[in-house]
């Protein structure tokens, strides 16, 4: 409250986690979950020697590597190298709302992204087989687009959902992402985007906004993995390149922070609290806390304890897992 006294979320109106965390009111909408016992929150995760660039940070993020080290392949795409995506599946991943592959760049993995099903299968037919005749390249293209439109007609089940899905872009993204899910033929990861965090001014109303539709989402995504019977086999996380600033700026806003709060949900999660919060006593010159929980070991859990896979190639380096999958 001193670092914020005109933007802090009012004591009264926390969802309380426990005597000393709780969640923006915004959130509430997670509260079940968390009563549950199948609601992670990860606190303090980031990587030493931070960078606050939004483009590099992701970067960092996306490819888990150091930060003073550039990779070209997602740390999903070099895992999946190592132990390859079994070939029936319909893909190796699927990013729904933007063309950036994020962890499944690079490689040979056999990803798609996509804003929506119906629309990719539309805009997939680039050309008439006809003007293939005699030109090996255009051949090849249209060898391609087909290997796409068909693993595109596989990912979209066309599964009628009872469950009702938020009426705004993530909520559609939600609803895309459970048609993807729901397909009998599998796929090892879906990624979703929400962007708008940036608040460097007039944060509460934004950020109010946007965690609503992150909760709602999650929760319409999680009733939608209980209808299909998948909510045991499916492992959600939050990700992004960096937290808010603790203290305040001038403009009711937070610039580029480090540690940041991420969330793990499923039918196998083991809720709680795991890391560290931000110790306020101690900010680095520019007014950021160090971490506590380094981001590449959120991803050791998931290639280890989740998928059985072996960290090490992947992840560069040997990171404990956190404790916050069931075993099974």
């Amino acid at each position: 409250y001193a670092l914020r006294p005109t933007i802090a979320v009012a004591r009264d109106d926390v969802v309380q986690l426990s005597e000393h965390a709780g969640l923006h009111p915004s959130l509430a909408s997670l509260a079940p979950l968390w009563q549950e016992g199948r609601l992670a929150v990860l606190q303090g995760v980031g990587y030493p020697e931070p960078n606050l660039s939004h483009f590099r940070s992701i970067e960092i993020w996306d490819t888990a590597s150091r930060s003073e080290e550039y990779l070209q392949d997602g740390w999903l795409t070099r895992a999946f190298k190592g132990a390859p995506v079994p070939r029936t599946f319909a893909s190796d991943g699927v990013v729904v709302g933007t063309n950036d592959l994020g962890p499944l760049a690079g490689g040979d993995t056999r990803a798609l992204a996509i804003a929506d099903t119906g629309q990719f299968l539309r805009r997939a037919r680039l050309a008439q087989p006809a003007a293939a005749a005699g030109n090996r390249a255009l051949a090849h293209i249209l060898k391609v687009e087909a290997d796409i439109v068909q693993a595109a007609a596989h990912l979209d089940a066309k599964v009628a959902l009872a469950t009702e899905f938020p009426r705004n872009g993530f909520g559609n993204a939600v609803k895309t992402a459970a048609r993807i899910i729901a397909n009998p033929w599998g796929v090892a990861v879906v990624r979703l985007t929400l962007s708008g965090f940036d608040t460097h001014a007039n944060q509460p109303p934004t950020h109010a906004r946007l965690l609503a539709e992150l909760a709602d989402g999650l929760t319409a995504l999680r009733a939608a993995l209980v209808e299909l019977g998948k909510w045991n086999d499916t492992l959600v996380l939050t990700y992004a390149e960096f937290g808010r600033r603790p203290k305040e700026n001038r403009n009711s806003g937070t610039d580029h922070g480090t540690a940041n709060v991420q969330f793990a949900l499923g039918g196998r999660v083991t809720g709680g609290l795991y890391g560290a919060p931000p110790d306020l006593a101690r900010l680095s010159a520019d007014g950021n806390p160090a971490h506590a929980l380094d981001f590449r070991a959120v991803y050791a859990t998931v290639l280890e304890r989740w998928w059985g896979i072996d960290s090490y190639d992947a992840l560069g380096g040997r990171f404990a897992p956190v404790p916050y999958l069931t075993a099974g």
